[in-house]
């Protein structure tokens, strides 16, 4: 397994971060849990371009950082995310239809978004946001405290776990602004709550709440009131930083998301990681807790772990002009 990023600083605290539009902190409970706040509190959590650069700097930070277990993410005040900030809006510029990755492509205006940085020469991109969460290794529960409308509702879409207020507005709205689903969201809606579900929520446009029975699969828990879908996600990641080891977690969303094609391949494909993890200290440590009746000390992470059928698909570098970056191990 090829070894952390060397260029990634890790900090002593994730509590002094100094992001503008996202805040993050230890859970005081447990340090390994990570909250992650989207924070635009004049602007709904609307999704911007610096927006985009702080959640996925974080998430580099995460994915390699051992006291990392778990990721809750939610939004500051009433509303989860309002979607991209419409007064940046979407532009076109002179770069190769085929170079555009999805979002906002473009120079921003100075005044685009008053008082803030919005690095104008990088176009937006939800996709790098979504895949940021797709590829870290530790679980990530989304935490909707509020409404949340196409880019605000596409990120959570590679979570693991979604919690929900059950009167939050859900909007795959792209029909009804001439645009289509973007930030890997046709990839994952489907296969989060069905085609045809998702065809219709796509293809109306309309926002529903999250309780309305076209969501019902995409969240875990739709709760009675705005104030404990945090804490109902911080039970659950409890529950999870306690008990799982990261390394089996994040295999088996791999196992789902990049699977074979067939269930005699995924018979070979499962058959061939689970002999591997066979004997690993996480598969000792688990077995011993459960035959000693006490709480597992997992230790395992995907650098110390020897998966050597690890990645068994075709790896893809996904900027401007990439194409595969490695061959698959099996």
């Amino acid at each position: 397994m090829a070894s952390p990023n060397p260029n990634i600083t890790l900090p002593k605290s994730y509590n002094d971060l100094p992001f503008t539009q996202i805040k993050t902190q230890h859970y005081e409970k447990d340090p390994s849990i990570i909250i992650l706040t989207l924070y635009r509190p004049k602007n709904n959590n609307a999704f911007t371009n610096t927006m985009m650069l702080e959640i996925e700097q974080a998430y580099s930070m995460f994915n390699i950082d051992d006291r990392v277990r778990v990721i809750v993410v939610t939004g500051h005040g009433r509303i989860f995310c309002a979607g991209a900030d419409l007064e940046i809006g979407f532009r076109k510029t002179d770069e190769a239809a085929n170079e555009h990755r999805d979002g906002f492509a473009g120079h921003m205006p100075n005044n685009a978004v008053k008082g803030e940085n919005t690095n104008q020469t990088t176009p937006r991109s939800g996709g790098r946001v979504t895949l940021a969460i797709h590829h870290c290794r530790k679980p990530t529960i989304g935490a909707l405290q509020g409404s949340a409308v196409g880019i605000g509702i596409t990120m959570t879409l590679p979570m693991n776990i979604r919690v929900a207020y059950k009167g939050a507005k859900i909007g795959f709205v792209f029909a009804r602004r001439g645009l289509i689903m973007e930030a890997c969201s046709s990839f994952f809606l489907p296969r989060l709550i069905g085609h045809s579900r998702a065809m219709q929520a796509v293809t109306t446009g309309q926002t529903y709440l999250a309780s309305d029975p076209v969501f019902r699969d995409l969240f875990a828990y739709t709760m009675e009131r705005p104030e404990e879908v945090l804490p109902k996600a911080l039970e659950i990641a409890e529950e999870v930083a306690r008990n799982t080891s990261t390394v089996s977690t994040f295999l088996m969303k791999e196992l789902m998301y990049r699977d074979a094609g067939s269930a005699e391949g995924q018979h070979l494909l499962d058959s061939r990681v689970i002999y591997e993890l066979f004997q690993t200290p996480d598969n000792m440590e688990g077995v011993e807790s459960f035959l000693q009746k006490r709480p597992p000390k997992f230790t395992g992470t995907m650098e110390n772990t020897n998966v050597l059928a690890y990645p068994w698909w075709m790896p893809i570098d996904v900027r401007a002009k990439g194409g595969p970056v490695a061959k698959p191990k099996i």
